[in-house]
């Protein structure tokens, strides 16, 4: 079993950064990417970003690509979400997932964090 545990949403203006944590806990040894997806009210939960564990190899959604980056620390076992120049369209409660694949599905995720609520002022 494996815990997740999302920090570091908040409320900031428009064009403002943020930085999000995933610390992961429990029996980790099957997860070989770790994932970050995001839902707005009324909205479908949505891709935004994915790491491998041992390469560092990334994925992002076409809407955070060169605005967003994750990053990770295996001793720590812990990954993150720097978001920068954020607009409004990213409000949106963040949850980050661990899968034993490297997916931009969410069905290829098995572990899922209660979520962060990120909301960005106009």
């Amino acid at each position: 079993q494996v815990q997740l545990v999302e920090s570091g949403g908040g409320l900031v203006q428009a064009g403002g950064s943020l930085r999000l944590s995933c610390a992961a806990s429990g029996r980790t040894f099957t997860s070989y990417a770790m994932g970050w997806f995001r839902q707005a009210p009324g909205k479908e939960r949505e891709f935004v970003a994915a790491i491998k564990w041992t390469s560092g190899m990334t994925l992002y959604a076409d809407s955070v690509k060169g605005r967003f980056a994750i990053s990770r620390d295996n001793a720590k076992n812990t990954v993150y979400l720097q978001m920068n120049s954020l607009n409004a369209e990213d409000t949106a409660i963040y949850y980050c997932a661990t899968s034993p694949s490297y997916s931009r599905l969410a069905r290829a995720y098995d572990y899922w964090g209660q979520g962060t609520q990120v909301t960005v002022s106009s």
